[in-house]
């Protein structure tokens, strides 16, 4: 673990971890994909003081399912957030399955830009056939959905890298713009295809984003933090030991004051039943969750919460669960003007491609 702080990430797709959630969302369905809305659960998350929000995504349009779900972008969304935020970490879920990592590379790159180095990637995965079908590309099966995102994490990394931080040089005397010396080929060559580089944004504010995964989807080494999942605390704190950084992923429903945890479930459970997705659940008071917490915190160094439904149970963490957390010193506010790496206690990494010594400007 990186220190005593517990680091509170927020999931905030849709409506709520439920995929009825909208049934119980103060606003009207359509405003789902209104950007005021996005803003103000940002605000909120923000003043309260987690460190992270993260963005699900998904390649698939909402189905014939009964509670089917539209989206803006994850990346799209995220930068909109960035703008609008000043001390929040923003990660969106994007997959390198069937999607290009050049491009992948690009997006997640200007996204710390426009952050100012506050930008995370939880790399997602894709492993349906009706995902292929999107894409138009041939199904990934099996071994070779690790092989994809072992190499997707590795071309994203190493483009981020192919800049030198002070390959832009800017010299209005000469009219240089680029120092082409520190610009670099990644030359990258997997089982399946080839990457030149470099890329065409320069290296991001923190070098290298902080990079999320479920655990065991990549190798540890080309993590910054492993999401770690689990029913129960003893798996959670089993699985946590074999990763230096973890997070837990924990899915909550919380009382309010109109109703009980219990209830809230079992109105939604009417319409949809809530997924088994193999993660901690939490269903019942703040004082409860800030227990579990608690034990949380000797284990892991995060825990990304899953709200069943953003618009009740959100107030209600910001309210009673985060200022006890922060009270008791268990969690620490992130504070303006720092980087989502020295938030959580991760270093800037040298570039991989940079000279040893130092090199004299050639003008």
């Amino acid at each position: 673990m990186s220190g005593p702080a517990l680091h509170l990430a927020l999931e905030a797709d849709g409506d709520g971890a439920h995929p009825a959630a909208w049934r119980r969302a103060a606003h009207a369905p359509a405003e789902l994909l209104d950007p005021r809305r996005l803003a103000r659960v940002a605000a909120a998350a923000e003043n309260a003081g987690f460190t992270l929000i993260t963005f699900e995504d998904d390649p698939l349009p909402p189905g014939s399912a009964p509670n089917p779900v539209g989206r803006i972008g994850a990346v799209e969304r995220a930068a909109f957030v960035a703008a609008s935020t000043s001390t929040l970490g923003i990660a969106p879920v994007l997959a390198v399955t069937y999607a290009e990592p050049f491009h992948v590379s690009s997006q997640l790159a200007s996204l710390d830009h426009i952050a100012s180095g506050r930008a995370g990637w939880v790399v997602g995965e894709e492993a349906r056939p009706e995902s292929a079908r999107v894409w138009g590309r041939p199904e990934v099966t099996g071994v070779a959905l690790a092989r994809e995102a072992r190499d997707g994490v590795e071309v994203v990394r190493a483009l981020w890298d192919s800049w030198e931080d002070d390959a832009a040089v800017r010299h209005v005397a000469t009219g240089r713009y680029l120092d082409r010396e520190r610009l670099h080929y990644i030359d990258f060559t997997g089982e399946t295809y080839a990457v030149k580089g470099p890329a065409i944004v320069p290296r991001p504010p923190q070098g290298q984003l902080v990079v999320f995964a479920r655990h065991g989807s990549v190798p540890d080494a080309q993590l910054d933090v492993a999401l770690v999942s689990g029913r129960d605390l003893a798996t959670v704190t089993a699985t946590s030991t074999a990763t230096a950084r973890t997070f837990a992923e924990v899915e909550v429903a919380l009382d309010t004051p109109q109703a009980t945890a219990d209830e809230r479930v079992a109105d939604l459970e009417r319409y949809a039943p809530w997924p088994d997705r193999g993660r901690l659940r939490h269903v019942g008071t703040a004082a409860e969750l800030t227990g579990l917490l608690r034990e949380l915190s000797r284990v892991v160094d995060g825990v990304r919460l899953h709200p069943l439904v953003l618009d009740e149970d959100l107030p209600v963490l910001s309210r009673l669960v985060l200022p006890e957390l922060v009270d008791q010193r268990l969690a620490a506010r992130p504070l303006p003007g720092t980087s989502l790496r020295a938030t959580l206690g991760l270093e800037r990494p040298a570039n991989r491609y940079a000279a040893a010594g130092p090199r004299e400007e050639n003008r």
